[in-house]
């Protein structure tokens, strides 16, 4: 990403899938930090290193870290994948001080690509993606899944959302070709109408 005034008076919406969960949230955090709104989605298909029984009984020892005598006063264990990568971020930025609170309201984060992010520009970060960072042959889980295997009941719903998502995407980008194709067609007919005329008219042409 680029740092600079004009780039962050914008939110930066990164499409999360297939990044790998600690690289991803270390450049989010320090985009962050410098200014930069940014908005995450598709965050159920982010990839963590390591297999999905591994990386569930990782996550069952987390769940029983709790306050002995009063367990409601942290820590606090969220199991939508939004949240989770909320929390990594949020350990990487001093969120205690004025400047790293500031920096973590910037973030939004979202399963699915709810709207208005469904028609805005989507980026990637190639530093986090997983074919170029994970080795070929390593196991892999995406968060999504994990998360329901730890207690997220929301997984087969956002599943349905995004398959009717791209339904309508497909619609949407078939109707922009073909409009870009009579666009040409239109431009190609004209040309050949004017024919001589254009030679006249390309000295007042901007």
């Amino acid at each position: 990403m680029v740092n600079g005034s004009a780039t962050m008076k914008h939110r930066v919406v990164i499409d999360a899938r297939h990044h790998m969960l600690g690289r991803l949230a270390s450049i989010v955090a320090k985009e962050l930090l410098s200014g930069q709104r940014v908005a995450v989605v598709r965050c159920e298909e982010i990839a963590l290193s390591g297999g999905l029984v591994r990386q569930k009984m990782k996550y069952l020892r987390f769940l029983r870290k709790r306050m002995n005598t009063k367990p409601s006063h942290g820590p606090i264990h969220f199991r939508a994948p939004s949240k989770i990568f909320w929390r990594t971020v949020r350990g990487m930025i001093p969120h205690k001080t004025k400047r790293g609170a500031a920096a973590l309201a910037r973030l939004k984060v979202f399963e699915g690509v709810p709207p208005p992010y469904d028609r805005l520009k989507r980026m990637v970060v190639p530093d986090a993606l997983k074919v170029l960072r994970l080795q070929k042959g390593h196991k892999y889980c995406l968060l999504g899944r994990l998360s329901k295997e730890v207690g997220w009941n929301h997984y087969d719903t956002i599943k349905e959302l995004e398959g009717k998502r791209k339904e309508k995407s497909k619609v949407a980008y078939e109707r922009k070709k073909q409009l870009a194709r009579l666009r040409v067609k239109a431009a190609k007919t004209v040309d050949e109408k004017l024919g001589s005329q254009l030679d006249i008219l390309a000295p007042v042409k901007y």
